[in-house]
């Protein structure tokens, strides 16, 4: 048995076979995730109305009341009677209820009776969490 080779002459053959094998499945794969496409359009979905919203809450700011000299009260910078400042507490301990934290300021030479009505006002509002923070030499 002999075997003929053929000198300077490459034998070229191109199977075809795997590339259609890849066609397909690339045909296949494309066909298959368009229709999930669609499915995902049409699909009924019951979705939440604004009346079941929960409103976010924000971590409440602590409300600063400065005292000075006069007895006048201070809140971010306005100043405030008694009677107003109830109503800047009420609408704090409304707006974060029973997380509402209030400091009182005062001079080292404020009547202490300032004070005291600040934190009456505090706890007529519903508010837990008070401090006083006097100043003074040494404290």
């Amino acid at each position: 048995m002999a075997v003929e080779l053929h000198k300077g002459r490459a034998v070229a053959t191109l199977s075809l076979t795997p590339m259609i094998d890849v066609l397909f499945m690339l045909l296949i794969f494309f066909l298959v995730t368009s229709r999930f496409d669609k499915e995902d359009r049409e699909m009924d979905m019951p979705l939440p109305d604004a009346s079941e919203a929960v409103p976010v809450t924000v971590a409440p700011k602590e409300l600063f009341i400065n005292i000075n000299l006069e007895g006048h009260y201070f809140v971010n910078g306005q100043t405030l009677e008694a009677d107003e400042l109830e109503d800047v507490l009420v609408r704090a301990a409304t707006n974060n209820p029973g997380s509402q934290s209030v400091i009182v300021r005062a001079h080292k030479d404020v009547p202490y009776h300032f004070v005291v009505r600040a934190i009456n006002l505090c706890k007529r509002a519903g508010i837990q969490e008070y401090m006083t923070n006097i100043a003074g030499q040494g404290r």
